[in-house]
């Protein structure tokens, strides 16, 4: 059963359908947020999303795409803190709708999407950057961080620049909007 479910997630038709049906699936999505989303779960759930976006912020900052091996900032604990970060930033809003198995729900889906993905994405980086890059997956766990190696000095790596030219600086404003606009609604018209 576990190969059939990874033979989907990686079948390009199911992708290409899945790709066209996104932005109609995320606006279905928020309508129904609107509509279950529990106010009293808004600064925990917030709390969540802003853990998942301080990753993925902390990401953008270190990483330069396609053109050389990113092992410093998060990628020294771990091979992919931008999904990690993602995990979390879309789990924060899944937590709104306070329902148990929409949030398990979520996390199956999560975890084949993210595996799947990765592993497309993990053996084009190996043709791209070759050795090196195999080094690193040697050394570097996929999705569990290495708490052991935050004494790294690489760790500490963020770069303005390359945030903003990863554009980073949008996704956190995105994410400050939508809170806020869901706050602004939650609080005045429900």
């Amino acid at each position: 059963m576990l190969d059939t479910i990874h033979r989907f997630f990686n079948n390009p038709s199911a992708r290409k359908i899945f790709l066209k049906l996104r932005y109609p699936l995320f606006l279905a999505a928020l309508v129904l947020l609107a509509l279950e989303a529990r106010t009293e779960l808004l600064p925990a759930a917030f709390l969540v999303s802003l853990l998942g976006e301080a990753i993925q912020l902390w990401s953008f900052a270190s990483l330069v795409k396609n053109e050389q091996l990113t092992a410093r900032g998060p990628y020294v604990l771990v091979r992919n803190p931008m999904y990690l970060g993602r995990f979390f930033l879309i789990l924060g809003v899944v937590l709104l709708f306070g329902n148990h198995y929409i949030t398990l729900a979520y996390v199956v889906f999560y975890y084949f999407y993210m595996v799947n993905r990765v592993g497309r994405e993990e053996q084009r980086l190996a043709q791209l950057l070759g050795q090196p890059y195999r080094d690193y997956c040697a050394r570097v766990n996929r999705f569990l961080p290495s708490f052991g190696r935050l004494l790294d000095p690489a760790v500490r790596f963020f770069d303005r620049g390359v945030l903003f030219r990863n554009n980073g600086h949008w996704n956190l404003l995105a994410m400050l909007v939508f809170y806020g606009v869901l706050a602004w609604y939650l609080v005045y018209f429900r």
